[in-house]
């Protein structure tokens, strides 16, 4: 992989470039799926029992892990997020520290944040600062929005911070840049899962089956009027159905079919009244079909990533002014992100970090550059220590 020529932070004294690519290779080889990331964990709380210090404490929430920071004399507490769970994908990239486990792999960078975080926290952790700090390694970021469920089951209890911040890996920025912005960041989204029941029958003859297929079909087409429709064209959203599955032969009439698919607005509210939609047109087609529908919305915990203006306006000021940063402001993206439930509970910023990736966020062949580790750790370490100043 090319080399990124971006002038070097000499900011951080305790975490080597080294050090950060063979931890990052260690966890891109164990990805798994949100809430069973148990051997992901084990790995991390060997790196951060490393580091013990009298003032630093730590607590597990299921496969998740909260480290403490305590000041020595705290007016706050400042929050840094990484997320840890891998995806259910089959990795294409072949290298001596590819996945371990058929079919999933970090094709999100999550063994990028999770490295990150372990090389702030150690930065941080060699002398005691004067604020407080939580490092949050948590789990099922992709698919139970274990954000929510931390905060929810109360595992912060005290030390829930007064600030959070986390990055997320961009590949289609360069390795040396931090994009963010004032307000909206990312998406609200919603799963949607529909299945559709009728008659099936023999393909000579259709007069007496009702076919799902021709059903689906219809919802699908219909479900797109949402957006040329009923959504401001103004606010934006999207309606995505990724998979259909009916049918089991040629000269068969299905009787059933399921959809599934993903609803991504700007806001709380547009989510809503799309999601309204989608269950009204499907009821229409259920009666059009005379056929039963089922429709499962589910939202969990994935809320806009709204950032807020003060954090977020000093971290751009920050960020602006370093000489090893290209700061760039970023445009509104429908991914979405569950750190966008935290967000709306505690003030704080995500940011994009560039990682120069040939292909995208959830691909099999995602292949981050990995010397954007020592420089995202440069850039967070010296924010965080502005922020105790």
């Amino acid at each position: 992989m090319a080399a990124f020529d971006y002038p070097k932070n000499e900011g951080v004294a305790f975490v080597e470039q080294e050090e950060l690519i063979a931890i990052r290779r260690q966890l891109h080889q164990i990805p798994e799926i949100g809430l069973e990331e148990k051997e992901t964990q084990a790995f991390l709380l060997n790196e951060i029992d490393k580091m013990k210090q009298p003032y630093l404490q730590v607590r597990t929430w299921q496969t998740g892990i909260l480290v403490f920071i305590e000041g020595k004399n705290p007016q706050k507490t400042i929050g840094w997020r990484a997320d840890i769970d891998g995806l259910p994908i089959q990795e294409e990239v072949i290298s001596a520290f590819q996945s371990k486990r058929p079919g999933f792999m970090h094709a999100c960078g999550h063994d990028f944040h999770m490295t990150i975080g372990l090389g702030v926290l150690k930065e941080l952790s060699q002398q005691q600062p004067d604020n407080n700090f939580l490092f949050l390694f948590q789990p099922a970021e992709e698919n139970e929005a274990g954000g929510m469920l931390m905060y929810e089951d109360h595992a912060f209890g005290e030390w829930l911070p007064d600030e959070f911040y986390a990055l997320h890996v961009n590949p289609d920025l360069p390795v040396g840049t931090i994009s963010t912005r004032v307000g909206t960041l990312f998406a609200a989204t919603c799963e949607v899962n529909i299945t559709l029941k009728g008659k099936g029958g023999h393909a000579a003859f259709p007069h007496q089956a009702n076919d799902m297929v021709l059903a689906a079909t219809n919802l699908i087409q219909q479900a797109q009027t949402i957006v040329s429709r009923n959504v401001d064209p103004v606010v934006g959203a999207v309606v995505t159905f990724g998979t259909f599955h009916a049918g089991t032969a040629c000269n068969v009439i299905a009787e059933e079919a399921t959809l599934s698919g993903t609803i991504r607005t700007l806001t709380a509210e547009t989510n809503e009244q799309t999601q309204r939609r989608i269950r009204e047109i499907s009821e229409g087609i259920a009666q059009s079909f005379q056929c039963e529908v089922s429709v499962h919305l589910d939202q969990k915990g994935y809320l806009p990533v709204v950032n807020e203006p003060a954090c977020t306006t000093n971290f751009i000021e920050y960020m602006s002014k370093q000489a090893t940063v290209q700061f760039r402001q970023a445009p509104v993206a429908m991914t979405g992100e569950d750190f966008g439930y935290l967000l709306s509970k505690v003030p704080g910023t995500m940011f994009w970090l560039g990682v120069a990736s040939p292909y995208s966020l959830h691909s099999a062949k995602f292949e981050p550059n990995e010397e954007a580790l020592l420089f995202g750790v440069e850039a967070v370490s010296g924010f965080l220590k502005s922020l105790d100043n």
